[in-house]
């Protein structure tokens, strides 16, 4: 199929609005309902706010209906009911503890439930403070995504109204909405196919974000690249007749001094990676357009700082190439120099990332003065042994970064669990010919650390985190928020962490 034909049977569906009524759910002309139901060990589940208007709403005796099919309020669990008149359904979510992940939870189980209707209002908003109100809708946006195959699916709902609202809400409603908005984008990036998606392809939706976003943007083309030594970015990408680019964009809030904070993001930006001359089988190519997360996880950052009022300076960095086999292709045992002048010898092509990720952090530590530095990448699948598809590995250098990521990811619904970086690994990347080798040279075990290890050597001396999201970047299926395919991880931790509500 040709990349136009492709381009034509896949639409990118928009989020769901948000919007806000200070009226009941009986008036904002919504054909589905959600309403929340709270456990209650004693007298079963206690249906909340909106239960007064049920009488109107639906031909049956909700509460017997709970009863009936056995329904408890836990997170996530739904009980439809037929409604009547201009209302055709109403829906009955658990909320479970009331915490901000059962809220998430139970968005994310409406948005589904609620796909191919126009607008679902909900009266979540009497129930919820801000951190759950916010999660809820986070759920609803998250969980409504989807690309549109002609004729095959249905498509999210287009609106959710949340009754009974209140200015005062809006803020924590708002920010919900933009953080789930720059997660949605950035899956947009994740999905599009490689006949589509190449390095050049991506810096165009770059240029798109900064015009949008009020950032300033600036690409490096391949010729740049080598004449100012980024030797990692051009070796992976010189197998590819797609060249690579370097991506580059910046944000400043306004009135920054010299004093404003000033964080670089780095995200891995393989925009199909087959494993270069050390060809990877073909059920593992299959999902590697998404190989590019960490910078789509960058873009849908930045595309988000300047509504959500972030307070400090930060630069986006995406090194992207496409990593394939040819004539011209890097070769295992080549000796390459990064940009920072250290010399590395590559053992294996299909360890890649690794190579454009040390540029990019070599560069931000040149050239931008950083607080810290933050890097995002599909990278090792050890990480995916070690810790499954629903924690991101984190390692860091400083504790208070560490700590502030994963509380962040915590509020986020997005779990981090951060790793050591075990200093007798570092002997296994020794190398004879080389400063240091991007593999190891020894059998140590622990892909993940010496992975990390690497990395952490171009940081030099500035704080430094490391997000390792092969195994979250991905699911294999729709669950809660998530949805098959590329996750966007990362997005909504490093805004939770940027930009505090």
């Amino acid at each position: 199929m040709s990349a136009d034909k492709t381009a034509s049977a896949m639409i990118a569906v928009a989020p769901p609005a948000v919007e806000h009524d200070p009226g009941g759910p009986l008036d904002v002309g919504a054909s589905v309902i959600a309403i929340p139901v709270w456990p209650d060990s004693a007298e079963g589940p206690r249906i909340g706010a909106g239960s007064a208007i049920l009488a109107e709403a639906v031909a049956i005796d909700p509460a017997e209906a709970l009863r009936r099919e056995d329904k408890t309020g836990k997170a996530g669990e739904l009980l439809r009911l037929p409604g009547t008149g201009d209302i055709s359904r109403v829906m009955l979510v658990g909320v479970g503890d009331g915490s901000p992940a059962d809220f998430r939870k139970a968005g994310a189980a409406v948005a589904r439930a609620a796909r191919g209707m126009s607008r679902l209002a909900s009266t979540v908003t009497a129930e919820a403070g801000d951190a759950e109100l916010r999660a809820f809708v986070e759920g609803v946006v998250l969980a409504s995504y989807g690309w549109r195959v002609r004729g095959r699916a249905k498509s999210p709902v287009e609106a959710l109204v949340l009754t009974r609202s209140t200015p005062e809400r809006a803020v924590a409603v708002d920010a919900a909405a933009t953080v789930a908005g720059a997660a949605w984008f950035a899956r947009d990036l994740v999905h599009t196919p490689s006949n589509i998606k190449d390095p050049a392809w991506l810096a165009d939706q770059a240029r798109t974000t900064a015009e949008r976003g009020g950032l300033d943007v600036r690409i490096w083309d391949e010729q740049e690249l080598a004449a100012a030594g980024f030797g990692g970015i051009v070796a992976v990408g010189m197998g590819s007749e797609r060249p690579p680019r370097l991506i580059e964009l910046t944000y400043s809030p306004p009135h920054a001094g010299p004093n404003t904070p000033h964080v670089v993001l780095v995200g891995k930006g393989i925009t199909y990676d087959s494993g270069g001359l050390s060809l990877k089988p073909r059920d593992s190519m299959v999902a590697m357009k998404t190989d590019m997360s960490g910078g789509a996880v960058v873009i849908g950052v930045l595309s988000a700082l300047r509504a959500l009022g972030c307070p400090m300076r930060v630069t986006g960095l995406i090194p992207a190439a496409e990593n394939l086999p040819s004539g011209s292709a890097q070769r295992p045992s080549d000796v390459i120099r990064q940009y920072d002048g250290t010399t590395v010898e590559v053992l294996n092509t299909d360890a890649e990332g690794r190579l454009v990720l040390a540029d990019a952090i070599g560069y931000a530590v040149a050239t931008k003065d950083p607080d810290m530095i933050v890097d995002v990448a599909t990278l090792t699948g050890a990480a995916t042994v070690a810790l499954g598809r629903r924690h991101a590995a984190l390692y860091a250098t400083a504790d208070s970064l560490a700590d502030a990521l994963v509380t962040a990811g915590a509020a986020a619904g997005e779990k981090l669990w951060r790793m050591p970086l075990v200093s007798d690994y570092r002997e296994a990347l020794e190398s004879d010919v080389a400063d240091v080798a991007h593999i190891e040279t020894r059998r140590m075990g622990g892909g993940s650390i010496t992975a990390a290890l690497f990395l952490e050597r171009f940081a030099r001396d500035v704080p430094w985190a490391h997000l390792d999201i092969a195994g979250t970047g991905r699911s294999d299926g729709d669950s809660e928020e998530l949805v098959k395919g590329g996750t966007a991880f990362g997005v909504r931790t490093l805004l939770y962490w940027l930009s505090p509500a």
